[in-house]
């Protein structure tokens, strides 16, 4: 208590009374409010103190904060596009049937795979079976008189055209007879290629027209394709630099990957075969697409996922891993050590992302350093400490091991 007062009075200064004893601004309020002192003298001793440690009442200041920065530097930068796109069967069959009739049964089950040949729906035989029996009476009976008057000719006992006759009535009854085969073969609507079938249109006990009337449908998918549209002004792009220009190319060496609704990359890549010859002037964008196996039909036609183009490279490009980009009020920017080793605002206009990577188009100068970690510590013009980002991981790294040791 006896060094608080004695730094006290310094000071608020030890004067003298009026009446010549020791005192001063102190004194008198230790003597009129000595309740004051009862209650808080040793809570303001602290203070106090701390205040006479100090020569000349300089306050202390904290160190500067450590931060992690990267010097960024032009160089060649892999760029990757994405683009929403559709999944779409390889090949769409619709099933009609070629005769009319009442279909007697339909041996598939909706939605299921089939095989080429297998049997979609059987229609009614009774006419076909009956027309292919008088068809094949007819020929035979052209046939027999055709036989017995081609051996008169030679002997002279017929004419020739008689025989001619003859002839041509057993060859109109044989394509009578051929189209009655072919029709109660049609009776068997089977599938033409290997696929997944869709809904019936028409059932059991339902009357088929012809081939106006679509059955169902079956689609191809083993494999798939892949659309998307890109922009005109994104296709303007690719167009101006002559290395893009030939991935965009049918068969160029482009990759193409999936990104699932689940936000997973298929494993397996695609490769362009369809670029569309013209812009769509409803929508301002151009076709693209591209095939890719399905074994296990994770695909499904119809379904939406995101096209990523990978093979692109952009040149001479700065760019910044993604978490030194802030945002704020609708701008983003980053930050700098500047001259004096302080921190600045650098707003920016990033492009694409490149992996961990953030492409900036405008706002950053060869040579500058940006600060990637640690930016919750630093404001604009406040001192920072810089060190490079490599040299801070491995610190933070060790130092987590060595937590984890513990």
């Amino acid at each position: 208590m006896a060094a608080a007062t004695s730094c006290a009075r310094r000071r608020y200064g030890a004067g003298k009374t009026a009446d010549g004893r020791p005192g001063g601004s102190l004194t008198r309020i230790i003597r009129g409010n000595s309740w004051i002192i009862a209650l808080g003298l040793s809570a303001a001793a602290v203070p106090l103190l701390a205040g006479c440690g100090k020569s000349g009442g300089a306050r202390g200041g904290f160190p500067p904060a450590q931060v992690s920065v990267v010097t960024v530097e032009p160089r060649n930068v892999p760029e990757s596009f994405e683009f929403p796109g559709a999944v779409e069967a390889y090949r769409e069959v619709q099933v009609r049937a070629r005769v009319a009739g009442i279909i007697e049964s339909r041996p598939f089950t909706e939605g299921a795979l089939v095989h080429r040949g297998q049997l979609l729906y059987q229609i009614d035989t009774t006419l076909y079976a009956a027309a292919l029996r008088s068809a094949q009476a007819h020929y035979d009976n052209a046939q027999r008189s055709y036989e017995r008057m081609e051996p008169l000719l030679a002997q002279h006992a017929i004419a020739q055209q008689d025989v001619d006759n003859a002839r041509f009535t057993m060859d109109a009854a044989k394509a009578a007879l051929d189209a009655a085969q072919k029709d109660l073969a049609d009776t068997r609507v089977v599938a033409e290629i290997t696929g997944r079938v869709g809904r019936t249109m028409l059932d059991v006990g339902a009357r088929v027209t012809g081939p106006a009337d679509l059955l169902t449908t079956i689609d191809r998918v083993d494999p798939v394709y892949v659309s998307f549209q890109p922009s005109s002004q994104q296709i303007l792009e690719w167009r101006e630099n002559p290395a893009w220009r030939a991935l965009i190319e049918p068969g160029s060496a482009l990759e193409v990957q999936i990104v699932l609704p689940d936000s997973t990359v298929l494993a397996r890549t695609g490769r362009l075969d369809f670029v569309a010859p013209a812009l769509d002037s409803a929508t301002g964008t151009q076709e693209f697409r591209a095939v890719f196996r399905n074994p296990d039909l994770l695909l499904v036609p119809g379904a939406f996922v995101r096209v990523r183009l990978v093979g692109f490279e952009r040149a001479n490009a700065i760019a910044v891993p993604q978490r030194a980009v802030q945002t704020a009020l609708g701008r983003q920017f980053v930050y700098v050590v500047g001259p004096g080793d302080t921190a600045a605002i650098r707003y920016v206009t990033p492009g694409a992302w490149s992996g961990a990577l953030w492409i900036i188009d405008k706002g950053l100068s060869a040579g500058e350093r940006v600060i990637v970690d640690g930016v919750q510590k630093v404001a604009p013009g406040r001192p920072v400490k810089p060190v490079p980002l490599a040299d801070s991981t491995a610190a933070d790294t060790a130092a987590g091991a060595g937590g984890a040791g513990q």
